[in-house]
């Protein structure tokens, strides 16, 4: 493809994250600003292969900042995981003149537009727009801060309930291979433990919560499990106080995809503004084939190899100070 960028394609793909639509709100007006072309593409890669593809001017973005979700929708595509799919996927390009693509979206999407700008050197930039904040290279994802916060307010209501019958309440969250929202929203909301794929939870570390936590100073305790395969999710850990603890009133609530909706927090919005516009600002500077990430408090460029492929590290910090605030 030529080296001068003249028009830019926009689209959501994977999971939708609170703060995706603030991200093409502001990818759409920086481009606009720097006198290029937007084409939005709906439903993330399988728009890009059926010609989903119309141009995008300021009043498409006009009034979505506030809006969860994602205005160019996202679905599952897998003709594009094909050589056969992605060709039909450039040539939609280039009948539409699209000259770098810009993604929002988690691991998969960027895998994904790994291979394809690998294919047929097409620049592309990936946003992080996942609230697994799984992503390595960046302190924080679009969606992340949302989906804390929606955690925050459901843990909080449980607890009038886990309290008012004394009860041990074991809480899901999503966040796949990551215990992020897990350990941050244990944190947040007092919870007496979290469950993470990252640090395995041996027998007697459950012995220990229930002794230490609900026996001697609590009539109530609230534990976050991570969703991970890993980890085995709520209802493993549930099952297991049944048969080991069976005198304990247990009880499980998995949150399941309230965690992705509502209006993101303005964090999100924030972040998903400056990462919008410096999405654009990289592609004016020649980058290609980077995501832009966030490290204290600055936008940083994150090859796609390492932000898909590297382990983003949980701080055992964190988990200490869960273990502490327990007692």
């Amino acid at each position: 493809m030529s080296n001068k960028i003249n028009c830019i394609g926009v689209l959501t793909s994977g999971g939708d994250a609170p703060g995706m639509n603030a991200a093409i709100r502001a990818v759409t007006r920086c481009a606009i600003y720097n006198g290029l072309k937007v084409m939005g593409i709906y439903r993330g890669y399988k728009g890009l292969v059926t010609d989903e593809i119309v141009e995008f001017k300021t009043q498409n973005v006009s009034n979505i900042i506030q809006q969860g979700g994602t205005i160019l929708k996202t679905a599952r595509c897998k003709e594009f995981m094909t050589p056969e799919g992605r060709a039909i996927a450039y040539e939609n390009m280039k009948k539409h003149g699209i000259d770098a693509l810009i993604i929002i979206g988690g691991d998969g999407s960027l895998t994904g537009a790994r291979i394809f700008a690998d294919e047929y050197d097409i620049p592309c930039i990936g946003l992080p727009g996942t609230i697994d904040n799984d992503l390595y290279g960046t302190d924080s994802t679009i969606g992340y801060d949302t989906a804390l916060n929606t955690i925050l307010e459901c843990v909080d209501k449980i607890r009038d309930t886990a309290t008012s019958h004394e009860r041990l309440f074991f809480v899901e969250v999503m966040g796949r291979d990551a215990g992020f929202l897990a350990l941050n929203g244990a944190i947040a909301a007092g919870a007496e433990a979290a469950i993470i794929p990252e640090f395995e939870t041996e027998v007697d570390q459950l012995k220990e919560l229930i002794q230490n936590g609900f026996r001697k100073s609590k009539n109530s305790s609230i534990v976050l499990v991570a969703e991970s395969k890993d980890t085995g999710g709520a209802m493993h850990y549930a099952e297991r106080v049944k048969k080991e603890y069976p005198d304990f009133d247990v009880r499980v609530s998995i949150l399941g995809h309230l965690q992705r909706g509502g209006r993101p927090s303005a964090e999100d919005r924030i972040l998903a503004s400056r990462m919008g516009a410096a999405s654009i600002e990289a592609l004016l500077d020649g980058q290609r084939n980077v995501m832009i990430g966030i490290h204290e408090d600055e936008m940083v460029y994150v090859p796609f190899a390492k932000a898909i492929k590297k382990d983003k590290p949980i701080k055992e910090e964190l988990v200490n100070v869960v273990r502490v605030l327990s007692i």
